[in-house]
């Protein structure tokens, strides 16, 4: 019996080979991860630690203006955001900015993509220079629209209606008249080579034989783009709108550079702006870039799994 015994926790025990392979294999797992520490402390210090701070402020009554009635306000800071008639229309407008701006983006990103896709000479010089409004700077591109674009006197829109209705054409002024337009356009101009880029990627990704197959069998253009191209460009198409809306979402060059958040275009980024700058209010501005961060975050998950889906599917 003690013979049998023994043999079996022998036998049950680990062999020696085993504890070193594992304990080799995990050194080599902290070997690779190793190099990667800086960087994520890094991103922790430049990111969660000032987001922290702000999280902390924001349950604060904390005004430069009155510094002796610095204390705790609880809530107070986040119902005077969503109280505020000036926040009210700030989360109108940071709608409409990225509902208008993601959707005509989407659209006229499609179009561009599809045209893309077929062969034609010089397609790669025509790519590259369809990329690089979304490679310039936003201040830039922002005053780019606003001065050589928008101008009423000397800008390319108003010598476009001269050149083609004559010298009595009219000079309207862009900004002045549509605001809210101005900056969409000049958002739609720069973002639209983001979403042609994914649409393309998703354009080259489809099954070419299945498409050949359907042109045999007799199926039109509209029919393959209606019931096989769509389709597969589903997930495309809600990753773009994902992405393109956290960036949108966060805009503040163009509100600021085109029409400094006035006429009616302030939009959230410019609200926070102006409570923590002008009014000097820390803890109502802390408390609307957590309501920011929130939001951002709902619809960066809502991303994350388009894009983990994404990639299971690829993956079958």
């Amino acid at each position: 019996m003690s013979t049998a015994t023994t043999t079996t926790e022998v036998s049950s025990a680990p062999a020696p080979e085993q504890q070193r392979s594992t304990q080799l294999a995990k050194a080599g797992d902290w070997a690779r991860r190793a190099p990667l520490l800086p960087a994520l402390i890094f991103v922790i210090i430049m990111t969660q630690l000032p987001f922290l701070g702000t999280l902390v402020i924001s349950f604060m009554n904390w005004n430069a203006y009155y510094p002796e009635e610095r204390g705790f306000a609880g809530l107070d800071n986040f119902k005077r955001v969503f109280t505020d008639e000036n926040a009210r229309q700030a989360v109108v407008v940071t709608v409409l900015l990225t509902v208008g701006v993601v959707g005509i983006s989407l659209l006229l990103g499609l179009g561009i993509a599809i045209l893309l896709d077929r062969k034609f000479r010089g397609r790669g010089v025509v790519r590259t220079l369809m990329i690089m409004p979304f490679l310039i700077v936003p201040v830039a591109a922002a005053l780019l629209w606003k001065h050589a674009l928008y101008n009423p006197e000397y800008g390319l829109f108003n010598g476009l209606l001269k050149w083609v209705f004559g010298p009595d054409a009219p000079q309207p002024d862009w900004i002045t008249n549509n605001p809210l337009w101005s900056i969409i356009a000049a958002l739609v101009w720069q973002w639209t080579p983001f979403m042609m880029l994914i649409l393309l990627a998703g354009l080259q990704s489809r099954p070419l034989d299945v498409v050949e197959a359907a042109r045999i069998d007799g199926a039109g253009s509209w029919q393959i783009f209606k019931s096989m191209t769509l389709p597969h460009l589903r997930q495309y198409i809600e990753l773009s709108g994902l992405l393109g809306a956290i960036y949108v979402v966060q805009n503040f060059d163009h509100v600021f550079t085109i029409t400094s958040g006035g006429l009616g275009t302030a939009n959230l980024p410019y609200y926070i702006y102006q409570t923590f700058y002008t009014a000097q209010d820390y803890g109502r501005a802390s408390a609307a870039g957590v309501v920011v961060v929130i939001a951002t975050i709902a619809i960066a998950t809502f991303a994350l799994r388009t894009v983990f889906s994404l990639f299971k599917e690829e993956s079958r």
